[in-house]
């Protein structure tokens, strides 16, 4: 046989496959994959994946559906009887939560996440968890966005974008990630952008190609690695919870679970956190935490994207704020008067604009069995959310919403204002 022949008979195929495949992709045809079973949005729905995340089809058709999204990071990973998931299912909720974030997801992330599903959050209801501990001085990692971030949320963006003070400051703060920029064209494109001008129209027949490649890939792969792990522990959660929901006997059982899950330590941390992640390095902790500053972040601008386009959409929104454990902050050091001048910025932020459901629980800390470790929300503090999460969900949005934005909130001088300095802001724009 011949070499040539020879390596056909190896080769051919692949490349046979490969041409296929680059044709289905490029398809206007979706062969029965731009649809997802009931299955898959459970599964999804608490799987925390990456894959979801970055993803568009699943997202979209489970909130078509009806699930509501939950917005934040690693909190939705601490499942016990109480979680949102866990109560929503054992007590057949007339919502069920689509939770969207995992450890490392912050404001800029879940902006660019939601650039798929501007359709379903509009005149939509939603659930967004806003983290102390995001707003470090130098913001968002740039190592956790890339793990999270997907050029299909970019060319979705960029179909969409209109030159507002939103769209640039998007522009700028995804040029200066190295996984928004990796791709030449749209990062050329990006730099119009920023600078205030529309991509080329080379850059924007570019962008839908990209766009259509991408989505189709999206209906292709975004069904990979969605396990039941997470969906096995909801359903195994509900099993500890009463038949009829009553909060004062679920606030009790809350304090007996809580309690028999810290008893390796005095901080009222799960005992699991604290075999795992504390107790090796427990003493050289201690005052370790004192010179931590939530109060001066890029993170308040990029927590404006998310605002800017709930508003956009006209999204009825309930935000919430978790505390940090009062015993962990006091051995550690961590300024609790810190953490009240950064609720009190995060919320003139949120009220000034006309986002007044907040759900602020920055001084509940001391509170027995409110955390499950050192930042983390369990037991009672899951709870204490439900009392807000359920009534919202339930009643119909109040008619029209009154949305005033402020474009002052990107700036330089908003993200390191000293909370006591407000006022002066104010004044001044």
């Amino acid at each position: 046989m011949k070499m040539g022949k020879r390596l056909f008979k190896i080769f051919g195929p692949i490349v046979l496959a490969a041409v296929l495949l680059l044709a289905a992709l490029l398809s206007p045809f979706s062969f029965g994959l731009n649809h997802v079973s009931k299955e898959t949005e459970q599964k999804a729905a608490v799987s925390l994946s990456a894959n979801v995340l970055k993803g568009r089809l699943i997202k979209r058709q489970a909130l078509d559906d009806g699930y509501v999204p939950f917005f934040g990071s690693s909190e939705w990973s601490r499942f016990d009887p109480m979680h949102p998931s866990v109560l929503a299912q054992k007590y057949h909720r007339d919502y069920q939560p689509f939770l969207l974030g995992a450890r490392g997801t912050q404001s800029l992330t879940q902006y660019f996440a939601m650039q798929s599903v501007k359709k379903q959050l509009t005149h939509k209801k939603a659930v967004f968890v806003i983290s102390p501990q995001w707003f470090v001085p130098k913001g968002t990692r740039k190592d956790a966005f890339g793990y999270y971030y997907s050029p299909l949320q970019t060319t979705d963006w960029l179909q969409s974008e209109r030159n507002t003070a939103m769209d640039r400051y998007a522009a700028k703060r995804l040029l200066q990630m190295p996984s928004g920029s990796s791709d030449r064209v749209l990062a050329d494109a990006l730099a119009r952008v920023a600078a205030g001008f529309k991509p080329t129209k080379s850059q924007q027949a570019y962008i839908n190609y990209k766009a259509r490649l991408l989505g189709s890939e999206d209906e292709f792969f975004s069904r990979v690695g969605i396990a039941d792990k997470n969906l096995r522990k909801v359903e195994h959660q509900t099993q500890a919870l009463p038949a009829n929901y009553n909060f004062n006997q679920l606030d009790q059982l809350a304090g007996k679970i809580g309690k028999a899950n810290t008893t390796s330590n005095s901080l009222e941390i799960s005992n699991q956190f604290w075999r795992t992640q504390l107790k090796r390095n427990y003493h050289r902790l201690q005052g370790s935490q004192t010179h931590l500053n939530y109060t001066k972040s890029p993170e308040f601008s990029d927590f404006q994207l998310v605002l800017n386009q709930f508003a956009n959409n006209h999204t009825d929104v309930l935000f919430i704020i978790p505390p940090i454990n009062q015993r962990w902050a006091d051995y550690t050091g961590l300024s609790m008067k810190m953490i009240q001048q950064f609720d009190r910025k995060i919320r003139y932020q949120l009220t000034s604009q006309g986002f007044t459901n907040i759900c602020d629980l920055s001084r509940r800390g001391s509170e027995d069995y409110f955390m499950t470790d050192t930042i983390h929300l369990g037991w009672r503090g899951w709870l204490a959310v439900d009392q807000k999460v359920a009534p919202f969900l339930k009643q119909p949005s109040a008619g029209q919403l009154h949305y005033d934005l402020n474009d002052a909130f990107y700036s330089k001088q908003w993200q390191q204002l000293n909370p006591n300095d407000i006022r002066r802001f104010e004044q001044s724009n």
